[in-house]
């Protein structure tokens, strides 16, 4: 373990679990610090892990133990920790989205790329079985030349089962900076990078009633829209229609659908790693459920970080995660002024994904930490 890379964990909230299961024991990585703005959250997630410090977060921003700072704080916080950590030369790898906003998002790849160091952020459900495959198929011919895609994300809302979802709904929040990463950065592998956009939006009520925990029945205020649709014109002509929403009940929609010349795939949804790939054929009477052929095989929350120490990976990298956050800033701009947005910023696609085994990506055949 004494070469492993060293990650300190900043945030311990519901998703840090997730990653600490990943991460925790891998043979490429050593958690060596965990940091909480609640002090006995992290000295309670510190116990449980062997060799692990708990640590006041700036303490563990400058820690010389750490080689990554893993930012799992809520979204207002993202761009703050991560500029504290590129400060004292540490790469970061952060949960979605990359800042609350554009111009500190821009902030934080300027500040990296001064100090030599990289920018890495979720989300990597995109690189499992599920969109991987899709992507191959299209890569493959299976749909022909795609001329038009659909996302869809309807949800009544968070509160419903977080303890304290008020972060959804503040500056950041929200169902698009929320979960269009997932569907975004899903769009750009199977399509490319976006060119521009046309966005409406709406905030159908102005508070939420917390669902499950201690604030059980607590009302809180709504500060940011619930519901934003829009096209989305990506640079190869494709046009992908989307709708993202904390106002409905429920969707028989298909999380993602690309339809192309000779066909139509469905995508499952970007918020898993797995899932089944389906594809109906021009011609056929039925659809056709795809094996999976490529993608990080029983994937889960931190296979992403172990892409990007990977000398041949980072795909979940920060230059995929602006341009996610320049298309939704771009569409709640374009919905609050009426127009038509072009973006400010472009991604290369990453490289696909190799079926890879679970013992791989678990270390076993894992590239050493660069």
């Amino acid at each position: 373990m004494g070469d492993a890379h060293r990650i300190g964990v900043v945030g311990l909230g519901v998703i840090s679990r997730a990653y600490l299961d990943t991460l925790a024991g891998h043979p490429a990585v050593r958690v060596t610090a965990v940091a909480d703005l609640d002090a006995s959250r992290s000295a309670a997630v510190a116990a449980e892990l062997p060799g692990v410090e708990a640590l006041p977060v700036e303490e563990l921003l400058r820690s010389p133990d750490v080689d990554t700072v893993l930012n799992l704080t809520t979204p207002a916080a993202h761009a703050g920790i991560a500029l504290g950590a590129i400060r004292h030369g540490k790469h970061v790898y952060g949960e979605k989205p990359l800042a609350a906003g554009m111009d500190e998002a821009r902030e934080v790849m300027a500040a990296a790329a001064r100090a030599g160091v990289r920018v890495g952020c979720a989300p990597d459900t995109v690189l499992g079985t599920g969109v991987q495959t899709a992507r191959a198929a299209v890569a493959a011919g299976s749909i022909g030349r795609p001329l038009f895609a659909s996302a869809v994300m309807v949800t009544p809302g968070h509160e419903r089962w977080h303890p304290h979802p008020d972060f959804y709904y503040t500056a950041g929040g929200g169902p698009l900076l929320d979960m269009g990463p997932y569907y975004l950065s899903s769009l750009v592998h199977l399509l490319g990078p976006v060119r521009a956009v046309v966005g409406a939006a709406g905030r159908l009520r102005t508070e939420r009633v917390i669902g499950s925990g201690p604030r059980a029945g607590e009302r809180i205020p709504v500060e940011v829209d619930s519901h934003v649709s829009g096209v989305l014109e990506h640079v190869n002509g494709t046009l992908t229609t989307l709708t993202t929403s904390f106002d409905g009940v429920a969707t028989t929609a298909a999380p993602i659908e690309v339809h192309g010349e000779r066909g139509t795939l469905a995508v499952p949804d970007p918020n898993r790693f797995d899932g089944e790939v389906r594809l109906h054929a021009l011609g056929d009477t039925r659809w056709q459920p795809l094996p999976a052929s490529a993608g990080y095989e029983d994937g889960a929350r931190g296979v992403g970080l172990l892409d990007f120490l990977a000398a041949d990976g980072r795909r979940a990298n920060g230059e995929v995660a602006l341009h996610v956050l320049d298309t939704m800033t771009a569409l709640l701009r374009s919905a609050a002024e009426g127009r038509r947005i072009e973006l400010t910023t472009t991604a290369q696609v990453p490289a696909p994904v190799p079926l890879t085994a679970v013992a791989d990506w678990r270390g076993q055949a894992t590239p050493s930490p660069a």
